[in-house]
């Protein structure tokens, strides 16, 4: 059975205020195989985040179904094992990276040691220890990026999902999330990445 699977995966808008309906999505079918790294690839509007949503359960198909690991998204127990990255990560912008980071672990049920060590990882994986105090204002936007991605990271999830992750990178900070990536399909982590960008 594959980790993640779609079946004619249909979504449907209503405009507001008119009668008038966009067509989101039509039909789309696809499976994920658990340790998979499946690589989205579309044009704007093809209807990537519209699937990517869907997936996280922030909205409902108009028709078809989608389960991940056999259960219906809508399952709680579902949540704990998705790490999400939006296309733009949004931060206070007074923090530090690692005050997010402690906030995602204890949201996540993490006890303070297992959050110190995670954050400690995750931050020199992506190149971040060294601005990890600084306040998340002073960051470029790639280096918001590589800490939204250590916070969907936070709690070990089974499943990535990453909306435009190369999104702002520069070629170094391109490169890390590459080498991340890698990594976590050598863990046995299955990684679902939108892209329309066809080297990615």
């Amino acid at each position: 059975m594959a980790l993640i699977e779609m079946d004619s995966l249909t979504k449907v808008f209503k405009k507001d205020f008119s009668k008038k309906k966009v067509l989101a999505l039509n039909s789309l079918t696809l499976q994920v195989q658990e340790g998979e790294v499946f690589g989205f690839l579309g044009p704007n509007g093809a209807g990537k985040s519209t699937t990517i949503k869907l997936l996280l359960n922030l909205i409902r198909p108009t028709s078809g179904n989608l389960s991940i690991d056999g259960k219906n998204v809508a399952d709680k127990t579902v949540r704990g094992m998705i790490g999400y990255l939006p296309e733009n990560p949004y931060f206070y912008d007074h923090l530090s990276a690692e005050e997010p980071l402690w906030f995602g672990g204890k949201s996540c049920n993490l006890d303070n040691t297992a959050i110190r060590q995670r954050t400690t990882t995750l931050l020199t994986d992506l190149d971040l220890i060294d601005a990890m105090k600084r306040p998340l204002r002073s960051y470029s936007k790639g280096m918001v990026q590589r800490a939204g991605l250590a916070l969907a990271l936070i709690h070990d999830p089974k499943i990535l999902i990453l909306d435009e992750p190369m999104s702002g990178l520069d070629p170094m900070g391109r490169k890390k999330v590459f080498e991340l990536i890698l990594t976590l399909k050598k863990e046995g982590k299955t990684v679902f990445f939108s892209s329309h960008i066809l080297h990615d």
